[in-house]
């Protein structure tokens, strides 16, 4: 008889696992409403977002890069802007690639190659800067 009580329990523990996992299948919908209210979140510190000093700082630019971007302390943002629109107007973007330029005479003293991808381009005229 002990062991008829034994497994008596054994069975009512069983459906109580049962009962469970409809419990955790009712929480996921209550969480979907919470993941709602989560972008609202991330919306506000967006608008509080501050650009960072080191790319605003004016850097000096060398001879070869001046060529194309004109002479002067730039900050690394506006170099880049200063770059792509040299490419642009010059049609340097490559037609089937648009991730390489072609590099000029003006580019290559810069690139050291004769096309480059756009984010190598970033690397490479980071030496120019000082």
């Amino acid at each position: 008889m002990a062991t008829a009580k034994k497994a008596a329990p054994a069975k009512k523990a069983a459906p109580a696992k049962k009962a469970a996992p409809a419990k955790k299948k009712a929480a996921p919908a209550k969480k979907a409403p919470a993941k709602k209210a989560a972008p609202a979140k991330k919306a506000a510190p967006a608008k509080k977002r501050t650009p960072n000093a080191a790319f605003m700082k004016a850097m000096a630019v060398s001879d070869s890069l001046a060529a194309v971007i004109g002479k002067g302390p730039y900050p690394r943002t506006e170099v880049t802007k200063k770059v792509w629109e040299y490419i642009k107007k010059h049609k340097l973007q490559d037609a089937v690639n648009k991730r390489m330029i072609n590099a000029d005479d003006k580019l290559k003293a810069i690139f050291k190659k004769a096309q480059v991808s756009m984010f190598e381009m970033t690397k490479l005229i980071n030496g120019h800067l000082k």
